[in-house]
């Protein structure tokens, strides 16, 4: 029987990291999805950066806006983080005998795997996610469950998995660049002699690993948000689809508002990767102690 523990592991230390920096999440997709010159409901730059977006959602919608779509967001790290590094560890353990001598390819191939299985099986709860903190009227607002039954009756299956493309691209490169950094750090951290294998190695290789994971990642992040926040009905609305796949999505973002808009969120993104990662790999180290 295989070992189940990275799979807890990295459920419960996603989870963890989720929850301490979702605020910052939810800023990212607000910029995100702004100044979309083709789709007149949210064309208007209502948020000059990340401190400014933040503070006007806490004024205008209040606290708690901050963290809207917190639970499909949870939920999807019990499903998505568990899997993750559960899939992660355990193709590393079956390509080497000893996982700290794989190779930096191996270490890739399986991150890159790793996210593209974990990702596509979470991707409706990102949608609701998403969808949930796009909101920005009160009255608008809507639990998970409701969220989750107006989306299928409206859009269908196929809405459940809308931007599944970009979500597993982006997933295979964060997964592919943040889990293969963090280990080499360590790696050469330890190896260097200067620190040990305790919280300051694990502070530093998980610092290293959100920065490489933001720089990579936002272009594809911007796709997949908006994707899965445009509304595709089943019945002709107003909200017909304005992106026929990730590709057109990326050309028509440049073609509008320039090619820096691939970067939009690129701050709150990093700012988030930061702590996320550290709060993520500082838990999972921790857990890994327990015996």
């Amino acid at each position: 029987m295989g070992d189940w523990r990275p799979f807890v592991y990295g459920g419960l230390a996603s989870v963890t990291a989720e929850i301490g920096t979702f605020p910052i999440d939810t800023t990212k997709t607000r910029l995100q999805i702004q100044g979309q010159q083709i789709d007149s409901r949210l064309s208007e730059l209502r948020y000059r950066g990340m401190t400014h977006a933040m503070l006007r959602i806490f004024r205008e919608e209040g606290f708690a806006a901050l963290y809207s779509g917190i639970s499909p967001a949870i939920l999807r790290q019990a499903t998505y983080g568990t899997i993750k590094i559960g899939v992660y560890q355990t193709l590393k353990s079956m390509a080497v005998e000893n996982p700290q001598e794989s190779t930096l390819f191996i270490n890739v191939c399986c991150g890159i795997v790793a996210g593209i299985i974990s990702s596509a099986i979470a991707n409706p709860t990102d949608v609701l996610k998403v969808r949930l903190q796009a909101m920005t009227e009160i009255k608008d607002k809507e639990s998970m469950f409701k969220a989750f039954g107006r989306m299928y009756r409206e859009e269908g299956i196929k809405g459940l998995w809308r931007g599944v493309v970009p979500t597993a691209q982006r997933a295979a490169i964060i997964a592919g660049v943040e889990l293969p950094v963090y280990d080499f750090s360590k790696y050469w951290i330890l190896k260097s002699g200067y620190l040990k294998d305790g919280v300051g190695t694990h502070f530093i290789s998980s610092f290293f690993a959100g920065l490489a994971g933001a720089i990579f990642s936002t272009p594809v992040d911007v796709i997949k948000t908006r994707m899965m926040n445009q509304r595709n009905l089943l019945e002709k609305s107003i909200y017909d689809k304005i992106y026929s796949s990730s590709i057109d999505c990326a050309l028509q973002t440049v073609r509008t508002e320039g090619f820096m808009a691939l970067y939009k969120g690129f701050i709150p993104i990093w700012v988030r990767l930061g702590p996320w990662n550290i709060i993520f790999f500082m838990t999972y180290e921790q857990l890994k102690k327990v015996k």
